[in-house]
């Protein structure tokens, strides 16, 4: 069995002298700044002294007793709290943690951060500092020797000090333990020891730090979590991460996608970049939003790295790089790039959908890796091996295309390998062949080349059978993760309009109901030889609200600013389209022969191909499940 051990102090006050198995790192930011957990037991000594465990023996709030103080990276000012402080509005305390208001003074900073997770809505049954006292008391307080099994959601993680000092160090690895012992149902968290460690530079003794970390383990808050503390939902937040790079990062994404065959593995990194690589005075102020904001916030701060990184880095200079390590670095060094507050600022400036939209899309990304089996410790595979480059085929696209487009579609369908649905070249120009071959399937991805030898297509959400759900009246449906896309001559994707303004979007309770819209006169305009026009094809189809749709991004949850926000695909006996409102992004006649493209609403792009083309070769990809 892995087995950790501890050097405890012969008094809280001890000398660093004893404890010499709990030697701290010199920097926090090289491979000799973390404690590596190994395999080997490291001896406990306890002395005999009563006052060893009598805790409440230091009364001075923030006194710093686990700090090394030489290491910290600038002095702190003493100064007096506002007693009122936490009864100000959510939102003025927001904007006090944001602009660093907590950083003037350490007894401050130590107050607020225990008063807010006192606040933090937590399970009836979560223990306590004098749970802990006991619970420490009966594992270290009674041999003089003894030797403690690494928790398992530790294993083959590092330990990092940040400025703790050997006293620190072994409080750190106590609270685990301990931790290890009343959770049992933990049994992955890497980023649980960075948080450990930050509050202990701010706790006024370890059963206070233990029961502060309790609370955040224990949080039952709606569409909150603090701590992810499975594999599955470690791996579901990274997945999360991945398809926020890949709406608000799109040039990040991009560059990492193009230099690395593994994109899941460099984004499965970002909560290290946070609590891990992020140097003491910018990790302390990630916390100090991140106790008033949730994991939102940290969602925020990570995009943030990353469009910094893009900005610092170009394609030709990450040719043959080992990204991973050369993104750890960045965010290591990250004070020569960018000051704190500039960082802070940024991220704020990224505007994210609602706690409850990055839930919900972390619930699907859970859902998908339940379905694939991904529910314990694991590598996964390639980002990009989804799309076998030896044997995919397709008569429109490579495979180093196809991969490019499977880059963009959302982390939980990527899990999956292409399956080709439906090809004129195979199945005929025939729109009902079409809609048989692709119902039941969710989501698709639509590939055209025109007779021109342009490349464009999309990536539909939802079902195509939806389109019978309104009977006789065609209506649009899907959700917010529709996009369309060109590959040839140039490769761009083109997103909600919403997603790079979330704002506008405002969310809506799910009792309230939206208006219907207009039926439109005829849903396609243009004739058979897709060179007609009409006036009325832009008008929005009443929206669907019954039937299941994906749950990320439905338009049942947001209250639009205009009828034609929403147009993302619709079928009918007469053709297919594909975004509206000023325009359709693309649209199809009933043969698959004649189309059309022109600037949209929905998805503001500009026409995909030559406004009026014809198809030479369709092709619709489905997942293979």
């Amino acid at each position: 069995m892995l087995q950790v051990g501890l050097s405890l102090p012969p008094s809280p006050g001890g000398a660093a002298g004893g404890f010499p198995m709990a030697e701290p790192a010199e920097g926090n930011n090289t491979d000799t700044a973390q404690e590596m957990f190994g395999s080997s037991p490291v001896t406990i000594v306890i002395t005999s002294e009563a006052d060893t465990w009598d805790i409440d023996a230091s009364p001075c709030l923030g006194c710093g007793q686990f700090v090394d103080w030489d290491r910290m990276p600038s002095p702190e000012q003493e100064a007096r709290m506002p007693r009122d402080i936490l009864s100000k509005p959510p939102k003025e305390l927001k904007k006090l943690a944001r602009e660093g208001y907590w950083a003037a003074s350490r007894a401050l900073r130590a107050q607020v951060y225990h008063q807010l997770i006192q606040q933090v809505a937590c399970r009836l049954v979560t223990p306590d500092a004098l749970v802990y006292r006991d619970v420490a008391s009966r594992l270290f307080g009674k041999l003089s020797v003894s030797s403690h099994p690494l928790p398992e959601f530790l294993e083959g993680y590092s330990m990092p000090t940040y400025c703790l000092n050997l006293q620190g160090v072994t409080a750190l690895k106590k609270i685990l333990i301990c931790i290890g012992n009343l959770f049992p149902d933990i049994t992955y968290s890497p980023v649980l020891p960075s948080l450990v460690a930050l509050l202990l530079h701010y706790s006024e003794d370890e059963a206070q730090c233990f029961e502060n970390i309790s609370r955040l383990i224990a949080s039952n808050a709606p569409h909150t979590s603090y701590i992810d503390q499975s594999f599955l939902a470690h791996q579901a937040s990274c997945m999360t991460f991945g398809d926020l790079a890949n709406k608000h990062c799109p040039a990040a994404h991009k560059l990492i996608a193009s230099t690395s065959e593994n994109v899941f593995e460099i984004y499965s990194q970002w909560l290290s970049w946070l609590f891990h690589d992020l140097p003491f005075n910018y990790a302390i102020r990630v916390f100090d939003v991140y106790l008033l904001e949730g994991q939102k916030v940290l969602y925020r701060i990570a995009l943030a790295l990353l469009k910094q990184y893009r900005l610092s880095v170009t394609s030709t200079e990450l040719e043959g790089t080992n990204i991973k390590a050369d993104l750890q670095a960045f965010v290591q060094n990250i004070a020569e790039h960018v000051t704190v507050d500039k960082l802070l600022e940024r991220a704020f400036g990224i505007r994210l959908f609602s706690r409850k939209e990055i839930w919900l899309l972390q619930m699907a990304n859970r859902k998908a890796l339940m379905e694939r089996g991904i529910t314990m410790v694991q590598s996964r595979q390639s980002f990009h091996l989804a799309v076998d480059m030896q044997n995919f085929t397709s008569s429109i696209v490579t495979a180093q295309e196809m991969r490019v487009v499977w880059s963009w579609i959302p982390e939980r369908f990527s899990l999956f390998a292409p399956l080709l649905l439906f090809s004129t070249s195979e199945d005929g120009c025939s729109l009902q062949r079409f809609y048989t071959c692709c119902e039941g399937y969710e989501p698709t991805v639509l590939l055209i080349k025109t007779t021109e030898g342009e490349v464009c297509g999309a990536f539909l959400s939802s079902d195509w059978s939806e389109r019978k759900k309104t009977g006789a009246t065609s209506g649009f449906f899907g959700t917010g993760e529709c996009f369309v896309f060109t590959v040839r001559p140039e490769t761009e994707r083109y997103e909600w309009v919403f997603i790079k303004k979330p704002e506008l979007a405002k969310a809506v309770p799910r009792s309230r109901q939206r208006l219907p819209s207009p039926s439109p006169s005829s849903l396609l305009g243009s004739s058979p030889d897709g060179h007609g026009t009409s006036s009325n094809r832009l008008a929005v189809p009443t929206p669907q609200r019954k039937g299941r749709l994906s749950p990320f991004l439905a338009i049942r949850h947001f209250l639009l600013p205009s009828k034609t926000a929403s147009m993302f695909m619709s079928g009918s006996r007469e053709g297919i389209i594909i975004g509206g409102g000023g325009g359709q992004a693309l649209s199809l006649d009933a043969n698959l022969l004649w189309g059309r493209t022109e600037h949209c609403e929905t998805f503001d792009n500009p026409p995909l191909c030559q406004e009026n083309f014809k198809v030479q070769l369709l092709e619709v990809w489905g997942f293979q499940n």
